[in-house]
């Protein structure tokens, strides 16, 4: 099977660009939701009101702050429906977030503006998706969620004081994300899965937007124009909900596909079908590189106790591997040695294939939650040079050089590892990781993945029927067997 019939769909889109930290993905977002006529469509995981959208401020009649902005565009554009949809946990959060009580029981009196919680999900799944569709005209489909805690620039400086949380005002550490800007077909595409996504969780059948011209923002340069992108999805059994592990299938294809090296940006490095589909790949005598990028430590105690501890066994496991040294994972850091928070979830095979969504490579993304991404294939040369130049231009910026250093050098190399670590230096730069050592009960919990299951039913197996590494480590074993029965012939 090709890529594209491992995803959903696949359909054209006239313009289409990476938006690279929600800086700049806030701001394209507002300034197309300005020249919204009929629906938006808001999905995400978590979602504040109080957040600022442009601080250029720009002087046209509108707030700039989330809630007051939404309310705004209900009040000034008498045909447009906002429909707002997040999972269920956060929405009950959101009620001791200062004003945003006071703003959603506004919403529930106006007739334009509709906020449900999703809590159609399995046991111990979420909906994690992050898309907006506007008038099934644009859709932005990613990994960054508008909520506190994630607005930053590409230069993640060290003492920026925008990047405060709303109310306490409390500094939060630099934050990098990712998500893709869609025109054309395939946002229409993006506003049924959404649309869908509303009635699973309870909500009436909307109607269809009719499509129109002049949403895409002045400002938004696009990387590809006249592309077919393919749109995969996860979703977890839940009853008469069937189960979609599209996502899961895509990564797999990429891996096995890649030739020369993958550039791989993810929250989380703890999926036992990724470690297995890349330790196959590390056996190979003349297999490709992986770089991936990733947080040095996860976002929240408990994030880290268990995704933490997954990414230890995982990496022990591939270095029984005989060519480990091939896959390496890098942490950023900004020109004063902080750490950069990775939220980005991207994939980059080759010159070949380009991959932004929601998705992590962890187990619950693969087939419990609910998921979107977005792929783009090289089906030309200039499709192919865009998506190298795109790469360069990540790794340019978590290295703190030049895009063209990083084209130069890896044309000097032929080698992606190589690159990194002759351009890796002080300041801004890319560090190699080394996870801690694990307590015995980090290690029970990384094995037993009962807190970051692959399916519903997981979480009640006995842990003897789970083990992460597991099938990893055994592989390499039966690899080293191999070897040694080699050498003795």
């Amino acid at each position: 099977m090709t890529l594209a019939e491992q995803g959903w769909r696949t359909e054209h889109a006239t313009r289409a660009a990476l938006v690279v930290d929600a800086a700049d993905y806030y701001a394209h977002a507002r300034k197309a939701m300005m020249a919204a006529e009929h629906q938006i469509m808001l999905v995400g995981w978590d979602f504040d009101t109080r957040i600022p959208l442009d601080r250029s401020f720009p002087d046209d009649g509108a707030p700039t702050e989330l809630g007051p902005f939404l309310t705004w565009l209900a009040d000034n554009r008498p045909g447009l429906c906002i429909n707002i949809l997040t999972w269920g946990m956060v929405a009950v959060k959101t009620l001791a977030r200062g004003t945003t009580a006071l703003r959603l029981a506004r919403w529930m009196a106006h007739p334009q503006i509709t906020f449900k919680p999703d809590g159609a999900h399995p046991f111990g799944g979420s909906h994690h998706q992050k898309i907006i569709v506007i008038d099934d005209s644009l859709a932005f489909c990613g990994g960054i969620d508008m909520t506190a805690s994630r607005w930053d620039t590409r230069e993640h400086l060290d003492d920026d004081e925008r990047r405060r949380r709303p109310f306490t005002r409390r500094r939060y550490m630099p934050w990098h994300d990712a998500s893709m800007a869609l025109e054309g077909p395939v946002a229409k595409a993006l506003g049924e899965l959404a649309r869908s996504r509303w009635e699973i969780a309870g909500g009436n059948t909307l109607p269809v937007p009719q499509a129109h011209d002049g949403i895409w923002p002045d400002a938004l340069d696009p990387h590809f124009r006249d592309v077919d992108v393919t749109i995969a999805r996860t979703r977890g059994l839940n009853g008469d909900i069937d189960q979609i592990r599209e996502i899961e299938a895509l990564f797999a294809a990429m891996i096995a596909g890649v030739e020369r090296f993958a550039y791989i940006e993810t929250q989380y490095f703890a999926s036992r079908v990724i470690a297995e589909a890349i330790a196959k790949r590390l056996d190979e005598p003349d297999g490709p590189e992986f770089v991936i990028v990733n947080p040095k430590v996860a976002d929240g105690w408990l994030e880290e106790e268990v995704m933490g501890a997954a990414r230890a066994e995982l990496i022990d496991a591939l270095r029984q591997h005989p060519h480990h040294e091939r896959a390496r994972i890098y942490t950023p850091v900004t020109r004063n040695g902080c750490d950069i928070y990775v939220h980005a979830k991207i994939m980059i095979a080759d010159d070949k294939v380009l991959r932004v969504g929601s998705a992590n490579m962890n187990n619950r993304s693969m087939g419990l939650d609910s998921e979107c991404d977005v792929l783009i294939e090289a089906e030309t040369p200039d499709i192919a040079a865009t998506i190298a130049a795109i790469r360069d231009d990540l790794l340019a910026e978590h290295l703190g050089v030049a895009p063209e250093a990083v084209a130069e050098t890896l044309a000097k190399t032929g080698s992606l590892l190589q690159t990194v670590e002759r351009l890796r230096g002080d300041g801004r730069t890319l560090v190699p990781f080394e996870p801690p050592e694990q307590s015995d009960l980090e290690r029970a919990m990384a094995e037993s993945k009962m807190f970051d299951p692959e399916h519903p039913d997981e979480a009640f197996e006995p842990a003897t029927k789970r083990g992460l590494a597991s099938r990893v480590r055994r592989r390499a074993r039966r690899m080293r067997r191999r070897v040694r029965r080699h050498v003795r012939g």
